[in-house]
């Protein structure tokens, strides 16, 4: 109950600091038009539509992953503010364990990230798409594993870092090339062999494929999905349950 209770507050307290952040509300819904209509229509004239695809809806998925990516390591940030403030020292004396720490963060993360993905999601019938309600809801779930498992990785990162400075560094060096290289923009099986292989290493290029998956179900040609659904949820979970047990065991070591 009481490692429960631990998990309930650190969520209820990001989700609070969320909403008094209304800069972040307008970001939510900002970053993604930016993308979507600006460069995802200045693109579509430059990359041929699929047989039953525009390249606008086929990178739908791509912004939901981007808004995802950037809201979940964003959430992680909350980490290196909470030591500098020593908010986090009185987390860490408090008779919990580390592990309840790292799932009450990633959870935190992952509601957050959910909710601005589902605000993304609202755009849809702007760009042609159609989605059933079994579609939406598929969206909505895949975008909660996808949230955890980047939160656990921004946390993972996080925990060897002191400052605000050298932590938004390398984060900086991993997002955009993770954005890049996820099959956000372009089909992986398209990429050269060399950028393939670090496609596939890379956990957002699941997530994003999943999506995909769910929203173009029945899409065969160069704009169809990587993988299978099957495959693209077994990554992101088992790498869920590695980050978060990795994240643990660094916050351990940290007592």
């Amino acid at each position: 109950m009481i490692e429960t209770n631990a998990v309930y507050v650190i969520v209820a307290r990001e989700f609070k600091k969320f909403i008094r952040e209304k800069s972040r509300l307008i970001s939510t819904l900002a970053r993604p038009l930016l993308w979507l209509f600006l460069i995802g229509g200045g693109m579509s004239r430059l990359v041929p539509a699929g047989e039953n695809v525009s390249y606008i809806q086929f990178i739908f998925p791509g912004i939901l992953g981007m808004t995802i990516l950037f809201s979940s390591i964003f959430s992680s940030i909350s980490i290196i503010w909470d030591k500098e403030f020593g908010f986090m020292k009185e987390i860490l004396v408090a008779p919990v364990s580390r592990f309840s720490v790292v799932v009450g963060k990633a959870t935190s993360g992952m509601v957050l990230s959910t909710f601005q993905a589902v605000i993304v999601l609202c755009l849809f019938p702007f760009i042609g798409l159609r989605l059933d309600p079994l579609q939406i809801v598929g969206v909505i779930l895949v975008s909660a594993i996808l949230s955890f498992a980047l939160a656990s990785f921004g946390i993972l990162l996080a925990s060897f870092y002191e400052s605000y400075e050298s932590f938004s560094v390398i984060m900086n060096f991993i997002v955009m090339p993770m954005f890049f290289l996820s099959g956000a923009m372009y089909p992986v099986k398209l990429l050269p062999e060399v950028l393939k292989l670090v496609s596939k290493l890379n956990p957002l290029t699941y997530g994003v494929d999943a999506l995909k998956n769910i929203v173009f179900p029945y899409e065969t040609g160069r704009m169809s999905a990587d993988f299978s659904l099957f495959t693209d949820l077994a990554v992101i979970l088992t790498l869920s349950l590695v980050f978060v047990l990795i994240a643990g065991k660094a916050f351990e070591r940290k007592q």
